[in-house]
């Protein structure tokens, strides 16, 4: 039934393994992975930089809970342990479903506040527009605009500039 980006995000352990380790778990959706980036810790400065990707993914037979289940089940095999006081704190890994398109291409919108698409707050988040334009590099978020557009309007733009890319690591596609 759909398409999907999901953001991938890891800063605790080993980081790489962390996002190589998801990869691995989506190969059978799994259309294409970005370049891996380093970047800032958002929200709460007080912990290490992250390892960012984005992934583009496909499933006839998923919706889009599918996909939520599908990264809360990713988090879980890596170990994550959400801590509710601290809600942009450290992770083993973190999937987030970034954007979900139904079979004709058109964006699935939800308002429920366990899975809101396309992502509410992924418009301002340099860390999940520069993979995703590895990916799509015309690609737009429903209800926002052009990617490459969001990511050169403030205040993206200055966090744009702390994201490093990491070509030493890879994250290949089947």
């Amino acid at each position: 039934m759909s398409r999907a980006v999901l953001s991938l995000g890891s800063n605790l352990e080993d980081r790489y393994e962390h996002l190589w380790t998801a990869v691995r778990g989506l190969d059978d959706v799994l259309l294409v992975v970005s370049g891996v980036y380093e970047t800032p810790p958002w929200g709460d400065d007080d912990q290490p930089a992250y390892l960012n990707a984005a992934a583009l993914v496909h499933d006839d037979a998923a919706g889009p809970r599918d996909w939520l289940d599908r990264a809360r089940a990713l988090e879980a095999r890596a170990g994550r342990v959400r801590d509710p006081e601290r809600r942009f704190g450290p992770r083993t890994l973190d999937v987030d479903v970034i954007a979900v398109w139904d079979d004709a291409g058109e964006p699935v919108r939800s308002d429920d506040p366990e899975l809101t698409l396309p992502h509410p707050r992924a418009h301002l988040r340099a860390f999940v527009l520069r993979p995703w334009i590895d990916i799509q590099p015309y690609g737009q978020l429903p209800g926002h605009g052009w990617l490459t557009d969001l990511l050169q309007a403030e205040p993206v733009a200055g966090d744009a500039l702390a994201v490093s890319p990491r070509p030493d690591l890879r994250l290949e596609s089947r």
